[in-house]
């Protein structure tokens, strides 16, 4: 749940215009993400260089880079560390040599990799606004 958590705070910030701040109680009501929770998580992406967190009056957090370069695979691998689908592919399982799933599991790692490095958070911010418009325009 942290790096799902953690991949919604990051879009939310970068749905923000450039420079503007956002409180941790604004992103975890947008979000749904448990404030105290959250909390923990932007520590995290503070010291990534991911997020910016600013103090005082007005202070909350903002985007630290351009949303064009944030993947979904970086963001994961800040919160969990490298991303691995099972023991096999972190060569950890020492059935490796002969177990008939190693190159399922290789296979299907290689497809999910590209998948997260694929998204970045400037084009699925702008695609979540798409589809808000879209829900608006159903209920107008």
């Amino acid at each position: 749940m942290r790096a799902e958590y953690a991949v919604r705070a990051v879009l939310y910030l970068s749905s923000r215009e450039p420079g503007q701040v956002s409180l941790v109680s604004e992103i975890s009501a947008a979000q749904e993400i448990p404030k105290t929770y959250l909390a923990k998580i932007m520590q995290d992406l503070v010291k990534s260089g991911v997020a910016k967190s600013m103090r005082g009056a007005g202070g909350g957090f903002e985007i630290a880079r351009d949303p064009a370069f944030i993947t979904v695979q970086d963001i994961i691998e800040i919160i969990e560390g490298p991303v691995a689908l099972n023991l096999c592919i972190k060569g950890e399982c020492s059935r490796e040599v002969f177990c008939p799933t190693t190159y399922v599991w290789k296979h299907a790692q290689e497809k999910f990799i590209e998948a997260l490095k694929s998204m970045n958070m400037a084009e699925l911010a702008r695609e979540g606004r798409e589809l808000l418009l879209k829900e608006r325009a159903k209920v107008s």
